[in-house]
């Protein structure tokens, strides 16, 4: 199956493309499934989400009606959902508006912040052993909240060249096992594969994935998916068959569908 359940639009404000776009692409790529998970909104506070990278919550039901509008064009299945993150304080918000009220019908934990009382720093962006500790430890919150199908891009915290030590292996092998005992599975992003290299005490490499979280992935069974993290209509599908080709250097155990 060519399956990818990580698709952006326009309403995020840094991709391109309307679902209708993304869908008549994966048709001409025989596509199997697709599902939409662009960023969430959150409600209207003071508190530091973003929102200039994520659609209002007044846009939410159009975005919503346009997945399904563009479903109807479709050969095969098409999901509405959104990438999200992870604060208990957004709980109600996924399981009451999103997953109910609006009737989306999954949720990714993206992980791209550390919350800081109202403020919220760029994952990638941490460097102290503290602020990483703390990172795991809200990741494996989230993982554990049950809300989420997919833990997207696990290693972004790498992103900026943070190099692999024994702390970050220790912190990836808990967010690994909270993930299996879940039967969540890791995704293997496919935008970031062609986002340039970054460089690292150890050398040059891609900003993630990342090998040495692969490797340990591998050795544990981890389960994975490979989407594309679609930001614009020609690589919604051919991100997920880049993620495939680099999952089979480690003969990850691929699942197909979150479905």
């Amino acid at each position: 199956m060519l399956t990818n359940f990580h698709t952006h639009t326009f309403r995020c404000g840094h991709a391109q493309g309307t679902p209708a776009d993304y869908v008549a692409q994966a048709i001409r790529d025989n596509a199997d499934c697709l599902g939409f998970s662009d960023h969430c909104p959150f409600p209207h506070d003071e508190i530091d989400t973003w929102s200039e990278i994520r659609m209002s919550p007044e846009e939410m039901p159009s975005y919503l009606e346009d997945v399904r509008r563009a479903a109807k064009t479709a050969p095969f299945p098409v999901y509405a959902g959104f990438e999200c993150e992870w604060s208990s304080r957004y709980a109600s918000w996924y399981t009451d508006v999103l997953l109910g009220e609006q009737g989306a019908e999954y949720l990714i934990l993206g992980a791209h912040w550390l919350s800081r009382g109202r403020k919220n720093v760029y994952a990638p962006r941490l460097a102290d052993a503290d602020s990483i500790r703390d990172y795991f430890s809200q990741t494996l919150e989230g993982i554990g909240s049950g809300l989420f199908r997919i833990l997207a891009h696990p290693e972004l915290i790498m992103a900026d060249g943070l190099g692999w030590n024994r702390e970050l292996a220790a912190g990836f092998a808990d967010i690994i096992d909270a993930a299996m005992a879940q039967n969540m599975p890791l995704e293997i992003n496919g935008y970031g594969l062609i986002k340039p290299p970054v460089q690292t005490a150890q050398g040059m490499r891609l900003q993630y994935p990342v090998d040495e979280f692969w490797r340990l992935a591998a050795q544990k069974g981890a389960k994975v998916i490979c989407n594309s993290d679609a930001h614009t209509p020609d690589y919604v599908m051919r991100g997920a068959v880049n993620a495939r080709n680099y999952a089979a250097k480690f003969s990850l155990d691929v699942v197909e569908t979150i479905f």
